[in-house]
Protein backbone atom coordinates (compact mmCIF):
# COMPACT_ATOMS: atom_id res chain seq x y z
CA UNK A 1 0.00 0.00 0.00
CA UNK A 2 2.86 2.52 0.99
CA UNK A 3 4.66 1.76 -1.91
CA UNK A 4 1.44 2.22 -4.35
CA UNK A 5 1.11 5.92 -2.75
CA UNK A 6 4.58 6.72 -3.69
CA UNK A 7 4.25 5.54 -7.17
CA UNK A 8 1.22 7.78 -7.63
CA UNK A 9 2.85 10.70 -6.02
CA UNK A 10 6.00 10.18 -8.11
CA UNK A 11 4.06 9.89 -11.49
CA UNK A 12 2.04 13.36 -10.50
CA UNK A 13 5.39 14.79 -9.96
CA UNK A 14 6.56 13.40 -13.19
CA UNK A 15 3.56 14.44 -15.37
CA UNK A 16 3.66 17.83 -13.68
CA UNK A 17 7.35 18.39 -14.10
CA UNK A 18 7.65 17.06 -17.68
CA UNK A 19 4.14 19.20 -19.31
CA UNK A 20 6.01 22.89 -17.62
CA UNK A 21 9.69 21.27 -19.48
CA UNK A 22 8.03 20.65 -22.25
CA UNK A 23 6.62 24.03 -22.59
CA UNK A 24 9.96 25.71 -21.73
CA UNK A 25 12.12 23.63 -24.42
CA UNK A 26 9.00 24.96 -26.93
CA UNK A 27 9.36 28.24 -25.75
CA UNK A 28 13.37 28.25 -26.32
CA UNK A 29 12.86 26.40 -29.54
CA UNK A 30 10.82 29.59 -30.78
CA UNK A 31 12.83 32.35 -28.78
CA UNK A 32 15.73 30.69 -30.76
CA UNK A 33 14.25 30.82 -34.10
CA UNK A 34 13.29 34.41 -33.49
CA UNK A 35 16.80 35.53 -32.70
CA UNK A 36 17.92 33.68 -35.54
CA UNK A 37 15.46 35.75 -37.69
CA UNK A 38 16.09 39.33 -35.79
CA UNK A 39 20.39 38.47 -36.30
CA UNK A 40 19.48 37.78 -40.70
CA UNK A 41 17.10 41.39 -40.09
CA UNK A 42 19.99 42.79 -38.52
CA UNK A 43 22.65 41.73 -41.26
CA UNK A 44 20.48 42.66 -44.25
CA UNK A 45 19.35 46.20 -42.23
CA UNK A 46 23.58 46.44 -41.88
CA UNK A 47 23.75 45.89 -45.34
CA UNK A 48 20.93 48.44 -46.28
CA UNK A 49 22.73 50.74 -44.41
CA UNK A 50 25.84 50.32 -46.25
CA UNK A 51 24.45 50.17 -49.21
CA UNK A 52 22.46 53.86 -48.64
CA UNK A 53 25.93 55.01 -47.12
CA UNK A 54 28.19 53.94 -50.43
CA UNK A 55 24.99 55.73 -52.66
CA UNK A 56 26.56 58.83 -50.35
CA UNK A 57 29.96 58.45 -51.08
CA UNK A 58 29.42 58.46 -54.77
CA UNK A 59 27.51 61.79 -54.64
CA UNK A 60 30.02 63.11 -52.45
CA UNK A 61 33.06 61.78 -54.72
CA UNK A 62 31.30 63.13 -58.05
CA UNK A 63 30.70 66.80 -56.11
CA UNK A 64 34.51 66.72 -55.14
CA UNK A 65 35.75 65.52 -58.75
CA UNK A 66 33.36 68.27 -59.80
CA UNK A 67 34.88 71.12 -57.46
CA UNK A 68 38.72 69.91 -58.09
CA UNK A 69 38.13 69.72 -62.14
CA UNK A 70 36.67 73.81 -62.07
CA UNK A 71 39.27 74.40 -59.75
CA UNK A 72 42.06 73.38 -62.08
CA UNK A 73 40.02 75.42 -64.92
CA UNK A 74 40.38 78.51 -62.84
CA UNK A 75 43.46 78.41 -60.96
CA UNK A 76 45.38 75.82 -63.75
CA UNK A 77 46.48 73.85 -60.55
CA UNK A 78 47.38 70.66 -61.55
CA UNK A 79 47.05 69.12 -57.96
CA UNK A 80 43.63 70.17 -57.86
CA UNK A 81 43.65 67.81 -61.48
CA UNK A 82 45.54 64.95 -59.05
CA UNK A 83 42.49 65.29 -56.53
CA UNK A 84 40.45 65.25 -59.39
CA UNK A 85 41.63 61.73 -60.83
CA UNK A 86 41.78 60.14 -57.23
CA UNK A 87 37.78 61.15 -56.97
CA UNK A 88 37.34 59.71 -59.70
CA UNK A 89 39.13 56.63 -58.87
CA UNK A 90 37.34 55.74 -55.93
CA UNK A 91 33.79 56.29 -57.35
CA UNK A 92 34.47 53.84 -59.85
CA UNK A 93 35.97 51.59 -56.84
CA UNK A 94 32.44 52.45 -54.98
CA UNK A 95 30.32 51.52 -57.76
CA UNK A 96 32.03 48.20 -58.13
CA UNK A 97 31.35 47.93 -54.71
CA UNK A 98 27.32 48.99 -55.05
CA UNK A 99 27.18 46.52 -57.88
CA UNK A 100 28.28 43.12 -55.75
CA UNK A 101 26.30 44.49 -52.71
CA UNK A 102 22.74 44.69 -54.57
CA UNK A 103 24.32 42.20 -57.12
CA UNK A 104 20.32 39.66 -55.64
CA UNK A 105 18.69 42.99 -56.48
CA UNK A 106 17.43 43.14 -60.19
CA UNK A 107 15.67 46.28 -60.05
CA UNK A 108 18.39 48.22 -58.28
CA UNK A 109 20.86 46.55 -60.60
CA UNK A 110 18.87 48.13 -63.59
CA UNK A 111 19.12 51.43 -61.13
CA UNK A 112 23.38 51.17 -61.27
CA UNK A 113 23.24 50.28 -65.20
CA UNK A 114 21.16 53.85 -65.43
CA UNK A 115 23.63 55.99 -63.04
CA UNK A 116 26.61 54.25 -64.71
CA UNK A 117 25.57 55.95 -68.06
CA UNK A 118 24.82 59.23 -66.68
CA UNK A 119 28.24 59.43 -64.19
CA UNK A 120 30.16 58.05 -67.58
CA UNK A 121 28.56 60.88 -69.60
CA UNK A 122 29.56 63.63 -66.62
CA UNK A 123 32.80 62.40 -66.55
CA UNK A 124 33.14 62.07 -70.60
CA UNK A 125 32.53 65.83 -70.23
CA UNK A 126 34.87 66.79 -68.03
CA UNK A 127 37.64 65.27 -69.83
CA UNK A 128 36.82 66.81 -72.76
CA UNK A 129 36.78 70.02 -71.24
CA UNK A 130 40.20 69.30 -69.52
CA UNK A 131 41.65 68.01 -72.60
CA UNK A 132 40.75 71.23 -74.67
CA UNK A 133 42.08 73.64 -71.77
CA UNK A 134 45.34 71.38 -71.84
CA UNK A 135 46.03 72.71 -75.62
CA UNK A 136 44.67 76.56 -74.90
CA UNK A 137 44.82 76.81 -71.18
CA UNK A 138 42.05 79.00 -71.85
CA UNK A 139 38.29 78.68 -71.14
CA UNK A 140 36.23 78.88 -74.53
CA UNK A 141 32.44 80.62 -74.35
CA UNK A 142 31.60 77.31 -75.86
CA UNK A 143 32.88 75.10 -72.82
CA UNK A 144 30.88 77.76 -70.67
CA UNK A 145 27.65 77.25 -72.60
CA UNK A 146 28.34 73.48 -72.04
CA UNK A 147 28.59 74.21 -68.31
CA UNK A 148 24.60 74.44 -67.77
CA UNK A 149 24.51 70.58 -69.55
CA UNK A 150 27.26 69.73 -67.18
CA UNK A 151 24.51 70.86 -64.06
CA UNK A 152 21.75 69.08 -65.50
CA UNK A 153 23.25 65.60 -65.35
CA UNK A 154 24.61 66.15 -62.09
CA UNK A 155 20.80 66.99 -61.41
CA UNK A 156 20.10 63.41 -63.49
CA UNK A 157 22.57 61.57 -61.20
CA UNK A 158 21.69 63.01 -58.02
CA UNK A 159 18.22 62.28 -59.44
CA UNK A 160 19.33 58.15 -60.09
CA UNK A 161 21.14 58.37 -56.12
CA UNK A 162 17.60 59.65 -54.64
CA UNK A 163 15.81 57.12 -56.21
CA UNK A 164 18.14 54.03 -55.33
CA UNK A 165 18.50 55.69 -51.96
CA UNK A 166 14.92 55.63 -51.42
CA UNK A 167 14.54 51.88 -52.86
CA UNK A 168 17.04 51.18 -50.11
CA UNK A 169 15.67 53.22 -47.41
CA UNK A 170 11.92 51.25 -48.19
CA UNK A 171 13.74 48.19 -48.16
CA UNK A 172 15.66 49.51 -44.66
CA UNK A 173 11.96 50.15 -43.54
CA UNK A 174 10.68 46.59 -44.19
CA UNK A 175 13.82 45.06 -42.68
CA UNK A 176 13.44 47.15 -39.49
CA UNK A 177 9.47 46.10 -38.84
CA UNK A 178 10.52 42.83 -39.37
CA UNK A 179 13.10 43.22 -36.91
CA UNK A 180 10.83 44.95 -34.66
CA UNK A 181 8.27 42.08 -34.78
CA UNK A 182 10.47 39.69 -33.67
CA UNK A 183 12.14 41.70 -31.19
CA UNK A 184 8.32 41.70 -29.81
CA UNK A 185 7.93 37.91 -30.45
CA UNK A 186 10.95 37.12 -28.61
CA UNK A 187 10.25 39.48 -25.50
CA UNK A 188 6.49 37.82 -25.73
CA UNK A 189 8.42 34.86 -25.49
CA UNK A 190 11.00 35.87 -22.55
CA UNK A 191 7.53 36.73 -20.65
CA UNK A 192 6.09 33.33 -21.33
CA UNK A 193 9.35 31.70 -19.78
CA UNK A 194 8.70 33.80 -17.10
CA UNK A 195 5.45 33.11 -16.16
CA UNK A 196 6.17 29.25 -17.04
CA UNK A 197 9.20 29.53 -14.43
CA UNK A 198 7.02 31.24 -12.05
CA UNK A 199 3.62 28.58 -12.33
CA UNK A 200 6.47 25.82 -12.00
CA UNK A 201 8.31 27.13 -9.17
CA UNK A 202 4.56 27.66 -7.71
CA UNK A 203 3.43 23.67 -8.64
CA UNK A 204 6.65 22.64 -6.96
CA UNK A 205 6.08 24.15 -3.92
CA UNK A 206 2.19 22.83 -3.81
CA UNK A 207 3.32 19.31 -4.84
CA UNK A 208 5.94 19.30 -2.43
CA UNK A 209 3.99 20.38 0.05
CA UNK A 210 1.24 17.74 -0.75
CA UNK A 211 3.63 15.02 -1.48
CA UNK A 212 5.30 16.27 1.99
CA UNK A 213 1.92 15.62 3.68
CA UNK A 214 1.34 11.95 1.66
CA UNK A 215 5.00 11.21 2.28
CA UNK A 216 4.15 11.57 6.34
CA UNK A 217 1.23 9.99 6.20
CA UNK A 218 2.43 7.53 4.88
CA UNK A 219 5.00 7.26 7.05
CA UNK A 220 2.99 7.34 10.13
CA UNK A 221 0.81 4.35 8.43
CA UNK A 222 4.11 2.59 8.21
CA UNK A 223 5.35 3.33 11.57
CA UNK A 224 1.79 1.96 12.57
CA UNK A 225 2.59 -1.07 10.29
CA UNK A 226 5.61 -1.54 11.78
CA UNK A 227 4.36 -0.84 15.45
CA UNK A 228 1.74 -3.85 14.97
CA UNK A 229 4.24 -5.98 13.42
CA UNK A 230 7.11 -5.57 16.32
CA UNK A 231 3.78 -5.96 18.53
CA UNK A 232 2.92 -9.67 17.12
CA UNK A 233 6.85 -10.44 16.96
CA UNK A 234 7.31 -9.69 20.68
CA UNK A 235 3.39 -11.32 21.37
CA UNK A 236 4.98 -14.75 19.24
CA UNK A 237 8.31 -14.22 21.12
CA UNK A 238 6.40 -14.37 24.59
CA UNK A 239 4.44 -17.45 23.24
CA UNK A 240 7.58 -19.11 22.08
CA UNK A 241 9.24 -18.51 25.26
CA UNK A 242 6.26 -20.15 27.28
CA UNK A 243 6.33 -23.07 24.57
CA UNK A 244 9.88 -23.30 25.28
CA UNK A 245 9.59 -22.98 29.00
CA UNK A 246 6.29 -25.74 29.10
CA UNK A 247 8.86 -28.34 27.05
CA UNK A 248 11.25 -27.60 29.99
CA UNK A 249 8.71 -28.16 32.18
CA UNK A 250 7.33 -31.62 30.72
CA UNK A 251 10.89 -32.78 30.17
CA UNK A 252 11.62 -31.83 33.71
CA UNK A 253 8.49 -33.67 35.17
CA UNK A 254 9.03 -36.51 32.87
CA UNK A 255 12.39 -37.05 34.01
CA UNK A 256 11.25 -36.92 37.65
CA UNK A 257 9.08 -39.68 36.89
CA UNK A 258 11.63 -41.68 35.02
CA UNK A 259 14.08 -40.94 38.05
CA UNK A 260 11.05 -41.89 40.47
CA UNK A 261 10.84 -45.40 38.61
CA UNK A 262 14.54 -46.21 38.10
CA UNK A 263 15.00 -45.26 42.00
CA UNK A 264 12.22 -47.81 42.48
CA UNK A 265 13.06 -50.46 40.58
CA UNK A 266 16.78 -50.42 41.45
CA UNK A 267 16.44 -49.69 45.40
CA UNK A 268 14.32 -52.52 45.87
CA UNK A 269 16.80 -55.54 44.20
CA UNK A 270 19.73 -53.74 45.47
CA UNK A 271 18.04 -53.76 49.29
CA UNK A 272 17.60 -58.06 48.41
CA UNK A 273 21.23 -57.75 47.38
CA UNK A 274 22.67 -55.92 50.68
CA UNK A 275 20.93 -58.57 52.73
CA UNK A 276 21.33 -61.52 50.79
CA UNK A 277 25.16 -60.70 51.54
CA UNK A 278 24.73 -59.85 55.22
CA UNK A 279 23.43 -63.03 55.47
CA UNK A 280 26.21 -65.13 53.53
CA UNK A 281 29.22 -63.45 55.49
CA UNK A 282 27.49 -63.96 59.11
CA UNK A 283 27.42 -67.79 57.78
CA UNK A 284 30.71 -67.74 56.24
CA UNK A 285 32.28 -65.57 59.01
CA UNK A 286 35.52 -63.83 58.53
CA UNK A 287 37.89 -64.57 55.96
CA UNK A 288 40.42 -62.65 54.16
CA UNK A 289 39.52 -63.44 50.81
CA UNK A 290 35.76 -63.67 50.98
CA UNK A 291 35.86 -60.29 52.44
CA UNK A 292 37.40 -58.37 49.93
CA UNK A 293 34.68 -59.56 47.62
CA UNK A 294 32.10 -58.69 50.57
CA UNK A 295 33.32 -54.97 50.94
CA UNK A 296 33.27 -54.59 47.11
CA UNK A 297 29.73 -55.31 46.71
CA UNK A 298 29.06 -53.27 49.72
CA UNK A 299 30.96 -50.74 48.18
CA UNK A 300 29.33 -50.49 44.58
CA UNK A 301 25.52 -51.11 45.74
CA UNK A 302 26.28 -47.64 48.06
CA UNK A 303 27.38 -45.87 44.80
CA UNK A 304 24.72 -47.04 42.66
CA UNK A 305 22.40 -46.06 46.00
CA UNK A 306 24.35 -42.77 45.99
CA UNK A 307 23.78 -42.60 42.42
CA UNK A 308 20.01 -42.94 42.45
CA UNK A 309 19.72 -40.28 45.32
CA UNK A 310 21.65 -37.55 43.20
CA UNK A 311 19.30 -38.58 40.31
CA UNK A 312 16.39 -38.41 42.29
CA UNK A 313 17.74 -35.49 43.65
CA UNK A 314 18.28 -33.37 40.25
CA UNK A 315 14.03 -33.64 39.86
CA UNK A 316 12.74 -33.84 43.18
CA UNK A 317 11.07 -29.84 44.50
CA UNK A 318 12.89 -29.67 47.96
CA UNK A 319 11.79 -27.89 50.71
CA UNK A 320 12.58 -24.10 50.15
CA UNK A 321 13.52 -21.55 52.98
CA UNK A 322 12.49 -18.33 51.07
CA UNK A 323 13.71 -14.64 52.33
CA UNK A 324 13.71 -11.36 50.74
CA UNK A 325 17.32 -11.17 49.16
CA UNK A 326 18.84 -8.78 46.68
CA UNK A 327 20.05 -11.05 43.23
CA UNK A 328 23.17 -8.99 42.84
CA UNK A 329 24.50 -9.68 46.43
CA UNK A 330 23.37 -13.21 45.64
CA UNK A 331 25.75 -13.26 42.51
CA UNK A 332 28.33 -11.78 44.32
CA UNK A 333 28.16 -14.80 46.84
CA UNK A 334 28.00 -17.60 44.29
CA UNK A 335 31.60 -16.13 42.83
CA UNK A 336 33.05 -16.24 46.00
CA UNK A 337 32.23 -19.97 46.26
CA UNK A 338 34.25 -20.37 42.73
CA UNK A 339 36.79 -17.62 43.19
CA UNK A 340 39.93 -20.23 43.68
CA UNK A 341 38.73 -21.84 39.85
CA UNK A 342 38.42 -17.85 38.56
CA UNK A 343 41.93 -17.36 39.55
CA UNK A 344 43.72 -20.79 38.42
CA UNK A 345 41.95 -20.04 34.78
CA UNK A 346 42.85 -16.44 34.54
CA UNK A 347 38.95 -16.04 34.18
CA UNK A 348 38.21 -12.38 33.73
CA UNK A 349 34.99 -11.53 35.33
CA UNK A 350 32.53 -8.52 34.03
CA UNK A 351 29.59 -7.10 35.65
CA UNK A 352 26.49 -5.47 34.43
CA UNK A 353 24.25 -4.92 37.40
CA UNK A 354 21.43 -3.07 37.31
CA UNK A 355 21.66 -1.04 40.43
CA UNK A 356 18.00 -0.24 40.79
CA UNK A 357 17.30 -3.79 41.05
CA UNK A 358 14.25 -4.41 43.98
CA UNK A 359 14.85 -7.51 46.35
CA UNK A 360 12.89 -11.03 45.42
CA UNK A 361 11.79 -13.63 47.75
CA UNK A 362 14.37 -16.66 46.98
CA UNK A 363 15.70 -19.78 48.80
CA UNK A 364 19.01 -17.96 48.78
CA UNK A 365 21.55 -20.84 49.44
CA UNK A 366 19.69 -22.70 46.89
CA UNK A 367 20.07 -20.55 44.51
CA UNK A 368 23.52 -19.83 45.15
CA UNK A 369 23.88 -23.28 43.93
CA UNK A 370 22.55 -23.05 40.90
CA UNK A 371 24.27 -20.12 39.97
CA UNK A 372 27.62 -21.67 40.99
CA UNK A 373 27.09 -24.75 38.68
CA UNK A 374 25.96 -22.03 36.09
CA UNK A 375 29.51 -20.09 36.61
CA UNK A 376 31.34 -23.23 37.04
CA UNK A 377 30.22 -24.76 33.74
CA UNK A 378 31.08 -21.27 31.78
CA UNK A 379 34.71 -21.75 33.45
CA UNK A 380 35.42 -24.91 32.52
CA UNK A 381 33.87 -24.36 28.96
CA UNK A 382 36.72 -21.43 28.57
CA UNK A 383 39.70 -22.85 29.41
CA UNK A 384 42.27 -20.26 30.51
CA UNK A 385 41.73 -16.27 29.87
CA UNK A 386 38.28 -16.50 29.46
CA UNK A 387 36.04 -13.65 29.79
CA UNK A 388 32.39 -14.07 31.83
CA UNK A 389 29.82 -11.51 31.94
CA UNK A 390 27.09 -11.56 34.11
CA UNK A 391 24.35 -8.87 33.73
CA UNK A 392 21.13 -8.34 36.08
CA UNK A 393 17.94 -6.59 34.66
CA UNK A 394 14.56 -5.89 35.59
CA UNK A 395 11.84 -5.32 32.65
CA UNK A 396 7.76 -6.09 33.95
CA UNK A 397 7.71 -8.11 36.31
CA UNK A 398 10.61 -10.15 35.94
CA UNK A 399 13.85 -10.24 37.03
CA UNK A 400 17.02 -11.60 34.79
CA UNK A 401 20.15 -12.50 35.23
CA UNK A 402 22.39 -13.89 32.15
CA UNK A 403 26.10 -15.60 32.37
CA UNK A 404 28.10 -14.91 29.12
CA UNK A 405 30.64 -16.96 28.28
CA UNK A 406 33.07 -17.08 25.25
CA UNK A 407 33.97 -20.80 25.23
CA UNK A 408 34.09 -23.29 22.68
CA UNK A 409 29.92 -23.18 22.78
CA UNK A 410 27.79 -26.15 22.07
CA UNK A 411 26.55 -27.93 18.82
CA UNK A 412 22.62 -27.70 18.38
CA UNK A 413 22.04 -31.75 19.51
CA UNK A 414 23.87 -31.26 22.44
CA UNK A 415 22.01 -28.13 23.44
CA UNK A 416 18.94 -30.33 23.35
CA UNK A 417 20.01 -32.53 26.24
CA UNK A 418 21.71 -30.00 27.90
CA UNK A 419 19.55 -30.46 31.25
CA UNK A 420 19.27 -34.30 31.33
CA UNK A 421 20.59 -36.00 33.67
CA UNK A 422 23.97 -37.27 33.48
CA UNK A 423 24.10 -35.89 29.93
CA UNK A 424 28.07 -34.51 29.74
CA UNK A 425 30.05 -33.37 27.66
CA UNK A 426 32.90 -32.94 29.41
CA UNK A 427 35.40 -36.23 30.54
CA UNK A 428 34.94 -35.74 34.22
CA UNK A 429 31.41 -34.56 34.43
CA UNK A 430 28.72 -36.27 35.93
CA UNK A 431 26.33 -34.17 33.93
CA UNK A 432 24.23 -32.71 36.93
CA UNK A 433 25.10 -30.07 37.56
CA UNK A 434 23.04 -28.18 35.46
CA UNK A 435 19.87 -30.39 35.83
CA UNK A 436 20.39 -29.67 39.37
CA UNK A 437 20.62 -25.99 38.94
CA UNK A 438 17.16 -25.79 36.80
CA UNK A 439 15.43 -28.03 39.41
CA UNK A 440 16.35 -25.24 41.45
CA UNK A 441 14.93 -22.48 39.52
CA UNK A 442 11.80 -24.54 38.36
CA UNK A 443 11.15 -24.90 42.04
CA UNK A 444 11.29 -21.15 42.51
CA UNK A 445 8.91 -20.76 39.34
CA UNK A 446 11.53 -19.24 37.04
CA UNK A 447 12.84 -20.55 34.26
CA UNK A 448 16.40 -21.32 32.95
CA UNK A 449 17.34 -21.21 29.40
CA UNK A 450 20.72 -21.42 27.07
CA UNK A 451 21.99 -20.10 23.46
CA UNK A 452 25.12 -21.01 22.11
CA UNK A 453 26.92 -21.33 18.98
CA UNK A 454 29.93 -23.73 18.56
CA UNK A 455 33.37 -21.43 18.85
CA UNK A 456 31.50 -18.42 20.10
CA UNK A 457 30.49 -18.90 23.63
CA UNK A 458 27.20 -19.75 25.62
CA UNK A 459 24.42 -17.99 27.57
CA UNK A 460 22.45 -18.53 30.06
CA UNK A 461 19.61 -16.84 30.74
CA UNK A 462 17.53 -16.82 34.41
CA UNK A 463 14.45 -15.65 35.14
CA UNK A 464 12.51 -15.06 38.49
CA UNK A 465 8.99 -13.77 38.56
CA UNK A 466 8.29 -10.67 41.09
CA UNK A 467 5.24 -10.61 43.11
CA UNK A 468 3.17 -7.73 41.89
CA UNK A 469 3.42 -6.14 46.28
CA UNK A 470 7.22 -6.99 45.52
CA UNK A 471 7.32 -4.95 42.46
CA UNK A 472 8.64 -0.90 43.10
Amino acid sequence: MLRNILDKMANRTRVGFFAALFLLFLSYILTLVSTREVTIQDFWINHTNEVIHNLDNIQGLITEAESSFRGYLLTNDKDLLRNYDKSLRKTDSTFEKLRLLMIDNAEQQKNLDTLRSLIDQKFLWIENVISKYAETHKTSPKSLDENQLSISKTDSIVGELNIMKNAETNLWNERAKSVSKYSGLIQVLNMVSIIIAVILTFYSLVVYNKENKEKRKASIKANEYKTQLQSRIKQLAELNTELIELRNLEKYALTGRVARVIAHEVRNPLTNINLATEQLRSEIGDNGDTDMLFAMIKRNSERINQLVSDLLATTRVSELKFSMASINDIIDESLGLALDRIKLNGVRVEKEYDPEICPISIDAEKIKIAFLNIIVNGIEAMGENGILKISTSKKGNKCTVKFSDNGKGISKSDMDRLFEPYFTTKEKGNGLGLANSQNIILAHKGSISAESEPGKGTVFTVSFIIPQHNDS
